[in-house]
């Protein structure tokens, strides 16, 4: 970034934000004012999302995300380089497998929900207790569409999204009124995890989108922006569909 905003005062943590959607969430951030702590397995990745989101503004941990001890350093991170955690932003995932349910490896599906959902609730119990529980702040969740309807052969991704929006319901009840908590479910996003769902057919992956396209990594950032400032302070334990208007064509035949 050449021109960096003034601050804002705030710092949000970020998971998996070497690229993609977090990556997104991130530079969302940081165009605003915030300074960001960004997390991820790979280490050069995160020092070159660094570069670009401002050395000033960013910090990076590597390490993956079902890890305690790396969740842990993370957050100490943050409260070591700027001396707060207001927003806690749940991105990192996986979906390593492809097939359906009947199919299905359990250790495979056991990986999924450590990384998708086990590990936003362990991030967020830690940014509770080292910042929000006596400060406030908001959490925000990345689920996706598969977790609100079926999704074929993405079942264990689109099950574990589901637990990440009941997720989210429950932390807005339970870090109410200190912390907002809500999740941003998106349709196909154009990232390297996504690439499977649309590489060498786009033009045919979003001519079923009312919109026209596919999404990408800032329609997110947007939303996240949206959900981690003043102007949403009073939405808690909602999800907020992003889907180009995917979700109209249900029901039409």
């Amino acid at each position: 970034m050449t021109e960096l905003p003034a601050l804002s005062g705030k710092v949000a943590l970020v998971t998996g934000a070497s690229r993609g959607i977090g990556y997104g969430v991130a530079e969302a951030l940081v165009a605003r004012g915030d300074r960001v702590v960004i997390t991820g397995r790979g280490e050069d990745a995160l020092k070159e999302a660094v570069e670009q989101l401002g050395a000033e503004r960013a910090v990076y941990v590597a390490g993956k995300a079902h890890d305690e001890a790396h969740q842990a350093v993370a957050v100490e991170r943050a409260m070591e380089a700027f001396g707060r955690v207001d927003y806690l932003v749940n991105n990192a995932g996986t979906n390593p497998v492809f097939g359906p349910l009947a199919d299905l490896d359990l250790n495979v599906a056991r990986k999924v929900f450590e990384t998708n959902v086990i590990s936003a609730l362990g991030f967020a119990q830690k940014t509770w207790r080292a910042w929000q529980k006596d400060n406030g702040g908001a959490i925000v969740n990345i689920a996706s569409v598969a977790g609100i309807a079926p999704s074929p052969f993405i079942a264990a991704y689109g099950v574990s999204k589901a637990a990440m929006i009941n997720l989210t319901q429950q932390m807005a009840h339970e870090f109410a009124p200190k912390v907002r908590v809500n999740a941003i479910a998106p349709a196909v996003v154009k990232t390297k995890f996504a690439q499977a769902l649309y590489e060498g057919r786009e033009a045919e992956a979003a001519a079923s989108y009312p919109l026209g396209r596919l999404g990408v990594p800032s329609d997110i950032g947007g939303a996240a922006a949206f959900l981690t400032s003043d102007q949403s302070d009073w939405v808690t334990g909602q999800t907020l569909v992003v889907d180009g208007g995917i979700f109209l064509n249900a029901g039409v035949g």
